[in-house]
């Protein structure tokens, strides 16, 4: 059974920093794309942050130049360096990955059960 399991996540001051990590366990063929997402009361999921196998990128708007992205294909571990936090970063943010488990039926998508940042003003 293939999981995703984040840490990292907690309380910050604004211009703080925090980082994530998100690790794929099981029987896992291969990882495609893995990133990370976040969801704040009342809003729609939104991308944060994705990263190719290849180490290729693309950032939301609003965390270009804060947040950095990056992965370890040897782990299947994705980390979320965010810096110069805001209070509007204050989200559960979830681990996202598209992976080909070894005994399934091709690349499907997998989520991790969230963890909560929180930027104090």
């Amino acid at each position: 059974q293939v999981q995703l399991v984040e840490s990292g996540g907690g309380l910050v001051q604004a211009g703080g920093s925090l980082r994530l990590s998100c690790a794929a366990s099981g029987s896992i063929l291969s990882i495609n794309v893995m990133g990370w997402y976040r969801q704040a009361p009342g809003n729609q999921r939104e991308l944060v942050a994705i990263i190719t196998t290849g180490g290729s990128t693309n950032y939301a708007d609003s965390v270009k130049g804060r947040f950095t992205i990056s992965r370890d294909n040897a782990k299947n571990t994705v980390y979320l360096q965010m810096n110069s936090l805001k209070p509007e970063d204050t989200s559960v943010y979830f681990c996202n990955a598209v992976l080909a488990p070894r005994y399934g039926t091709g690349y499907q998508t997998y989520w991790g059960q969230g963890t909560q940042v929180t930027v104090s003003s």
